[in-house]
């Protein structure tokens, strides 16, 4: 089913299988619209710390024990804020676990176009069992086409199709739903999203190498997408230089903006696509090298 976009898919699916009071598993770190939405709901969060291959097991099968979560949220693909994907050996024990303790699975893949080739897909691997995929094209073709979809079990699909009727009188703009079906059908979407992976390699690269002269170096090199989540050196805090270059105007995603246990003080996600401007290392050098108490 299509969505008005990739927050409202979520929005519904939280609505449909989710009361106030349930507990919901997430990425630690996560991307921090996902912990909104939550507290909307009113639910409890629980973060399952991520790896580089994806959430730790462990955790995540302690978590399923102790909580006993209705759903677990997350980017199984050039996951934000770290860049990194899942491995097929954690989506496999991952299922297993889901399918053990009867958790829904929500992947939110709205950043697959952007990855060279196809890393492991938890709804793939599941056919749409227990998981339910998300996807959008405000970040391949514009952000102003606000269109996402849902692709999940028939019984859930039509609940779906009901609430949204209920809470929103329908889907997206029949223009952005127009305008992405000439799209795709027209042959020009893959070229299109060749050119721009292309240039966000660059930027990546470019990226890089101007931030390791400031100590800032990428966690993981991811395979595409927008973001470096970067650690700072031993004794800063991310959220006082994100301060600080606000205060000459440049906006950081400083680390506990997307942890739930306020554990990634150290860390800065930056947006590849934003920073092609010289200026922005200036402001940041001149942060870090302030060490005034906030």
């Amino acid at each position: 089913m299509l969505t008005a976009s990739g927050t409202q898919a979520i929005d519904l699916i939280c609505r449909l299988l989710l009361r106030p009071g349930d507990t919901v598993l997430v990425d630690d770190p996560c991307y921090f619209n996902f912990q909104a939405l939550l507290r909307a709901h009113q639910v409890r969060m629980v973060g399952v710390p991520f790896t580089l291959t994806g959430p730790d097991t462990t955790a995540f099968e302690q978590a399923l024990i102790d909580d006993h979560p209705r759903l677990y949220i997350t980017n199984s693909a050039l996951h934000n804020p770290t860049g990194a994907s899942i491995s097929p050996q954690t989506a496999h024990r991952l299922l297993s676990a889901a399918a053990a303790h009867g958790l829904t699975i929500v992947e939110d893949d709205i950043f697959a176009d952007f990855e060279p080739a196809l890393s492991p897909r938890l709804a793939i691997l599941d056919g749409l069992s227990r998981v339910i995929r998300i996807g959008s094209f405000s970040k391949t073709l514009s952000a102003s086409v606000r269109c996402g979809y849902i692709a999940a079990r028939p019984d859930w699909i039509e609940s779906l199709v009901d609430l949204q009727v209920a809470t929103s009188f329908g889907g997206p703009s029949p223009v952005a739903t127009e305008l992405i079906a000439n799209v795709l059908a027209g042959g020009t979407y893959r070229k299109h999203m060749d050119e721009v992976r292309q240039r966000l390699t660059r930027a990546r690269k470019e990226a890089t190498e101007r931030l390791a002269p400031l100590g800032l170096a990428p966690w993981i090199m991811p395979r595409g997408g927008f973001y470096l989540w970067c650690r700072l050196p031993d004794g800063h805090d991310s959220a006082a230089i994100a301060r600080r270059c606000m205060e000459e105007k440049v906006v950081l995603a400083p680390g506990n903006v997307f942890s739930v246990s306020q554990s990634a003080t150290s860390f800065l996600r930056f947006n590849v696509a934003q920073l092609g401007d010289k200026r922005i290392y200036a402001v940041i050098k001149r942060a870090m090298g302030d060490r005034r108490p906030d």
